[in-house]
Order: C-alpha cells, then structure tokens, then sequence
C-alpha cells in the first residue's frame, strides 16, 4: 500500500462518500494490537489498520494526546494507560470483580494453580480477572483476552445459560474441538449444555503437553441471570472432581448471592459424579 493512497474526496463540511467515520479509524489503529503484537511502527499501524500512513499518524497523534496511545524512543506505539483507566470502569469487569475477588482467593488456596473469572461477550467469552500460583501451569489466554464458549470451561458454564438464541446462533456454526480440531456436532454440544445445567458446574479437559482440567461454575445477578463464571484450571494428574466441584460450586454460590440473586439461598446440590 502506498504512503499517498488516495483517499476519497471530501466536500467542505462532508466526510467522504465511502469512508469510514474518523471514530472508526481510530479504533481500527487500537484494533492493530494484539497479545502477539504489543509495539508497532507507524507503518505496521497503517498495515494492520488498513489506512494510508498520513492518516494514521494523524490519528495516532490524536490517541496519543488523549492517552490511548503511547510511543516508545524508537518511535514504536503501544496501548496507553488511559485505557486501562477507562476499562476499569465497565461495570461488568470491575464491579464484578471486585465481589469476586475474595471468592478467588479461597478458591486459589484451595487449588493452588489458576483461578480464573469470565463474562459473556456476544459468541465468546472474556477473561476479566485471573489468579495464579507461583508453580501453576501455563494458560492459553490472557486477562481481556477472548474465549470460545463451546471448548473452555468458563465458556461452557455462560453457553449453558445463555439465552436461547444465543446458543441456537453459535451450535448453528461448525464448532471444532482444541486442540484437535475434531467436528462437535450439535446434538452433541446440546447434550453437554443439558448436563451442565443440570449439575450448574461445567468440565473441561484439554490434552495438550498435558491434560489439563478446567471446572466451572455459573455466576447469577439479582435477576437469576449468568452474568459471569468462575473457574479454576490445573493439571489433571492433580485434580479432584469431587472436592473441585463442590468448591467451585460454593464460590460461584458465594459471588451470586453477593449480587443478590434468589437461587443462591439455598446449598447447591451434591455433584454427581
């Protein structure tokens, strides 16, 4: 792409016929980064942006005035503070977590590898809080990072108790198993749905160095609804389904209650195994 790819022209007071708003632009340059992409050039930018470099750094100028943006001595961008500032204000990361937050950390002395706390976001899941032991194994996602419904164990728990048609919109796609990339069929994944309402827990095992274990459980509002789920990740050769379970269980009861929901006056139900 050239540095002087013409852009569409613009009558006075008009953007372009066929281009993008400028609040559009600005968060495809944000969009650019990634965990694998932390410091990019102002060419990358414009690359992975899809925008002609003189637009881009003038956008970027804007971002990094404002904060969201920051530039290194070598002249490389990255995410600025002032978004992790922003972020810390959605109400279902930080107030959450915050009520969670205790909860995780019983939950971390008892496991002593991962805890792990996630909401729904449309077709996936986001990771908004982990707690992690010093000897505990390495994870595939990180904090903010998304996460398939269908093949962790946090996003089995919210797909369980997701609207109707949020599951019907997802099973309607072809859903692969990870890492083996096996076709999950529907009748399948419907089944695993059913059970994990019923047993309001959710299990994982992923085969990868090792085989992991992941066991999670739905986290309800005042309006009985899964707004989030609480989890815990640790290598198989360690875990205990039974006391996992139940643990899990009393945590995500614990985290519900705190958020005033009905179902979290009573004890949860004994795991059947």
């Amino acid at each position: 792409m050239s540095d002087t790819e013409a852009v569409p022209a613009r009558r006075r007071g008009k953007r372009p016929p066929q281009g993008e708003p400028v609040i559009d632009r600005a968060l495809s340059l944000l969009e650019a980064f990634d965990a694998t992409r932390r410091h990019l050039t102002l060419r990358e930018l414009s690359l992975l942006s899809n925008i002609p470099v003189s637009t881009t750094l003038r956008l970027a100028g804007r971002l990094l005035d404002w904060g969201a943006l920051e530039r290194d001595e070598a002249g490389r961008y990255s995410i600025g503070l002032r978004l992790l500032e922003v972020a810390s204000l959605a109400p279902r990361g930080h107030g959450l977590r915050h009520i969670a937050l205790p909860f995780m950390s019983d939950l971390g002395a008892v496991t002593r590898q991962h805890v792990q706390l996630a909401v729904r976001d449309g077709l996936e899941a986001t990771l908004v809080e982990r707690l992690s032991a010093h000897r505990a194994v390495e994870v595939r996602y990180r904090i903010g990072g998304k996460m398939p419904l269908h093949a962790t164990g946090m996003g089995l728990a919210l797909l369980a108790f997701a609207p109707g048609e949020v599951q019907d919109e997802l099973l309607a796609r072809p859903l692969h198993s990870e890492p083996d990339k096996r076709l999950i069929p529907a009748s399948a994944m419907r089944r695993t749905l059913a059970e994990v309402r019923r047993e309001r827990v959710a299990i994982f095992r992923r085969t990868e160095l090792e085989t992991l274990v992941a066991v999670a459980a739905p986290v309800f509002d005042e309006r009985d609804e899964a707004v989030a789920a609480i989890g815990v990740l640790l290598p198989e050769r360690e875990a205990q389904p039974r006391r996992l379970t139940y643990a899990v269980r009393i945590a995500a009861q614990g985290i519900s209650r705190a958020l005033g929901a009905p179902s979290a006056a009573s004890p949860p139900a004994p795991f059947t195994p």
